[in-house]
């Protein structure tokens, strides 16, 4: 009844005399791709549609004959698209070559029987954009620049530097410290013998 009902009002039927594989496929921009339709019986030729949940609608792409002719849907291109038959005539393959986002939908393979068309079970082609390509990264250098910078700046500055005559100013101060009782003890052996002077 389901299939009565979809083909009153699109003319497509949905059938298991036709099986399509794979169901889904995962694909790359520029790459190409192939979807197989298997018949239980001969039929006189494939047609191949395409749906577009973007655009809501089938589009005709191909139709191959059992004799090997192609006939292709409006503004299809014949590079893009083609179908390869089995010498059994129950095998058909379509090929999808340079996969662009426009590719995108469900890919159904088609029979014409009792004034209906019978659908595949369909195949949803998903299409990926290309991977970013590497970019060329310079080669780990395991020397410590930075350090070795700091370390040619502080040999540039010598006495300059802060770990120099930061001890040495402090080794001048504690030397002025000592010196101080001794400076007052020569003051006041000085003063003793100018008043022992002054007193004779």
């Amino acid at each position: 009844q389901l299939c009565i009902l979809v083909s009153f009002f699109l003319g497509f039927c949905t059938n298991l005399l036709l099986l399509q594989t794979p169901e889904d496929i995962l694909a790359q921009t520029n790459s190409k791709t192939e979807i197989l339709c298997e018949l239980k019986k001969e039929h006189a030729g494939v047609y191949w549609y395409r749906w577009s949940q973007e655009r809501q609608n089938f589009k005709f792409l191909i139709f191959s004959s059992s004799l090997g002719k192609a006939t292709y849907g409006t503004n299809i291109s014949q590079d893009k698209f083609s179908v390869h038959g089995g010498s059994s005539h129950t095998s058909y393959s379509l090929h999808i070559s340079h996969l662009h986002a426009s590719d995108n939908g469900t890919y159904y393979c088609s029979v014409s029987q009792s004034s209906q068309l019978l659908l595949g079970s369909g195949t949803r082609l998903v299409d990926v954009l290309p991977l970013p390509q590497k970019t060329t990264q310079a080669p780990f250098s395991k020397k410590p620049v930075r350090c070795v910078t700091k370390r040619k700046a502080s040999s540039k500055k010598g006495a300059c530097s802060p770990l120099v005559w930061v001890p040495l100013a402090a080794s001048i101060l504690i030397l002025l410290l000592s010196l101080v009782p001794t400076a007052r003890r020569f003051y006041s052996l000085r003063r003793r013998l100018w008043l022992r002077i002054h007193r004779q």
